[in-house]
């Protein structure tokens, strides 16, 4: 299912899906993004992605697409897959109910958008705006009534792109995106209404 085109950028959106997969490793590559992460950081206690960096990783990511759960969204330029972004309900990511600074703000049932990726010919485009609002629509189209994302606060100006994988504030505000509460000074919740 096409979610997104943009004509000026020949930019194209769909859901991670099976037919995709092979599209996300690509993406990936040999690192899994980052450090054989494979998007699997939120998903997992602690112990269980740190064994599991690389292969089994990307074997459990793959099971969950596979499954048919919601993963996230892939950006595509020109028929190759450039940008990546996970939404899924909160519950998927269990690393966050164990996180001091991101526990629940209530009672809510939301979506979580966790982390961003964008091959490195393509950033700062603007790619990530895209890509959330994309991630935006997708909860919406299943349901979704609120989607959360918990930004990095940069501490200078001169942060490496690595560090910012789950997106700025000022990127989420531009969408709509509202502040509701802050644990830690670098780690805001954020909240869009639907």
């Amino acid at each position: 299912m096409l979610m997104y085109a943009n004509n000026e950028m020949d930019l194209k959106v769909y859901p991670l899906s099976r037919a995709r997969w092979e599209d996300f490793e690509l993406l990936f590559g040999k690192r899994g993004a980052c450090g054989g992460c494979w998007c699997m950081l939120w998903r997992v206690e602690k112990a269980e992605f740190e064994s599991g960096k690389g292969e089994p990783n990307k074997r459990s990511m793959k099971s969950i697409v596979d499954a048919g759960e919601p993963a996230g969204v892939l950006a595509y330029v020109d028929g190759k897959a450039i940008g990546w972004c996970a939404v899924a309900p909160r519950e998927a990511y269990r690393r966050l109910a164990k996180s001091k600074s991101l526990q629940k703000v209530d009672d809510q049932p939301v979506w979580s958008i966790t982390c961003l990726f964008i091959d490195k010919p393509h950033r700062r485009q603007g790619l990530s705006s895209e890509l959330i609002r994309e991630a935006v629509e997708f909860a919406r189209a299943n349901q979704a009534h609120i989607v959360e994302a918990y930004p990095s606060t940069p501490y200078s100006d001169h942060v490496p792109d690595a560090f910012l994988w789950t997106g700025l504030p000022a990127v989420y505000e531009k969408i709509g995106f509202k502040e509701v509460l802050r644990r830690t000074k670098k780690k805001p919740i954020m909240r869009l209404y639907l």
